[in-house]
């Protein structure tokens, strides 16, 4: 009886193995391919894309032959594709042959692109078709789109000399970008993308206009969420303590380790080592701007979302003026401040802020700290919106303050047009029912 059962199991499983290797060459038969078409990001030209996967599946009840699977412009785009982990070679004319799906199986598509260069200053789209050619003559197609943006690569540029950069195209930066000590790099209506780990070092002076910095991938960690709303994506601008005369309008730094950093130097209330002017400093893993013994004014800014603090006063002169200064961090555990201050590393000779908005997440976003009474801390807030426990009757160092309180109808986020957490974006532009209109820099 047990030599019956057996070879009944065998045969069974023979069926079985029969069965599944059965294909058909019926031209109604059709894979399941997921979109018409897919669609990777802008990539600058001559620059290696992520790598985009998706599957096509063989719903049918009978397995599938596939002649042939190509890209129909070859080698001509700069595409490449991987399926069933068969590289479709140029050499081949970019496609591979006899591959086969078995009913209700499927194979991994992966596509990356390294674009040629456009010779023009605006993205520009490129497009291919990957064929699968059925045994049955049967002919289904996935467009395949991107966007190619051609770029100037910097690798560890050294400015020795006073500079003027002005490019229609994106700069792309490898290394560490330094201004020497003694020159002047000036940054007109520009976008720099840093690479991974590159940053600014300025030993001399910085003067920027109408200019971006931020980190250099363009395509999405997560679908919903593209990388450049990811903070620490390079390292962020450090002007070292022989930098002076240091002016940035219009310009926005953001998703970097640090925003900017001032090294400590002799100070100057009449020469400003740091001049802001309509700028914002945005995500950023550390501070977003870190002040140490420094003469700076920071006028018409939005300073929004550090790990540590928004900014950091250590001593020196800071001026902060119609600023925003909002501490929205999306991961809780350890975030600073809105403003920090202190007079730990050296005195704190005057710290004025006027009309400027500090709140946050937090009950607390306003922490000062008199780590010697031997040195000066100097303070004064007026006419401003702050998230802190009120101070009563200390008009030496407060007066004209809105005293938010977490039970306020009106308070933390929702002072502002956008504060969406689950994408990362946002928006500082006040809500009309807020309790601060006519402060900060969005007045």
């Amino acid at each position: 009886m047990k030599r019956i059962f057996f070879f009944l199991t065998v045969v069974a499983l023979l069926v079985a193995c029969a069965d599944d290797e059965s294909f058909s060459a019926s031209p109604g038969l059709q894979l399941e391919l997921p979109a018409d078409t897919i669609t990777l990001d802008t990539v600058f030209s001559q620059t290696a894309s992520s790598t985009y996967t998706f599957w096509v599946h063989n719903r049918n009840s009978e397995g599938i032959r596939l002649q042939s699977v190509r890209l129909k412009r070859g080698n001509q785009t700069g595409f490449r594709v991987n399926i069933d982990g068969i590289y479709l070679d140029n050499a081949n004319g970019s496609q591979t042959n006899d591959i086969e799906i078995r009913k209700n199986d499927s194979v991994l598509v992966f596509v990356e692109i390294t674009p040629y260069e456009t010779y023009r200053t605006e993205p520009e789209s490129i497009t291919d078709q990957l064929v699968f050619s059925l045994q049955s003559g049967v002919e289904q197609s996935i467009c395949l789109q991107a966007w190619a943006w051609d770029a100037v690569k910097l690798y560890s540029p050294v400015i020795q000399s006073d500079s003027l950069i002005q490019s229609e195209k994106p700069l792309i930066v490898y290394g560490d970008f330094t201004v020497a000590e003694g020159a002047t790099l000036t940054i007109k209506n520009t976008t720099l993308y840093f690479h991974d780990s590159a940053g600014m070092d300025v030993h001399g002076t910085l003067i920027t206009d109408s200019c971006t910095m931020r980190g250099d991938r363009l395509d999405r960690m997560f679908a919903y969420l593209p990388y450049d709303r990811v903070s620490g994506q390079w390292r962020g601008v450090r002007f070292f303590s022989t930098s002076s005369d240091n002016v940035l309008i219009n310009t926005e730094i953001r998703n970097s380790c640090q925003g900017l950093v001032c090294d400590s130097a002799a100070v100057d209330s009449m020469n400003l080592r740091l001049f802001m002017l309509q700028s914002v400093v945005h995500n950023t893993q550390g501070d977003g701007i870190t002040l140490n013994n420094a003469s700076a004014a920071l006028i018409d800014c939005q300073i929004t979302n550090a790990l540590g603090h928004c900014v950091a006063v250590n001593g020196g002169y800071a001026e902060i003026l119609y600023c925003t200064l909002a501490q929205f961090y999306p991961f809780s555990g350890g975030r600073g401040a809105a403003l920090f201050f202190s007079n730990q590393i050296s005195p704190l000779l005057s710290l004025t802020c006027d009309g400027s908005i500090l709140t946050g997440y937090d009950d607390d976003v306003l922490m000062g700290v008199q780590s010697s009474t031997d040195k000066v801390f100097n303070y004064y807030f007026k006419h401003c919106l702050l998230r802190t426990p009120a101070v009563a009757d200390d008009s030496a160092h407060f007066n004209d303050i809105i005293w938010e309180s977490p039970t306020d109808s009106i308070q933390g986020k929702a002072h502002f047009i956008k504060i969406d957490e689950d994408n990362l974006d946002y928006d500082f532009h006040l809500d009309s029912l807020s309790t601060a209109v006519g402060l900060g820099c969005y007045r």
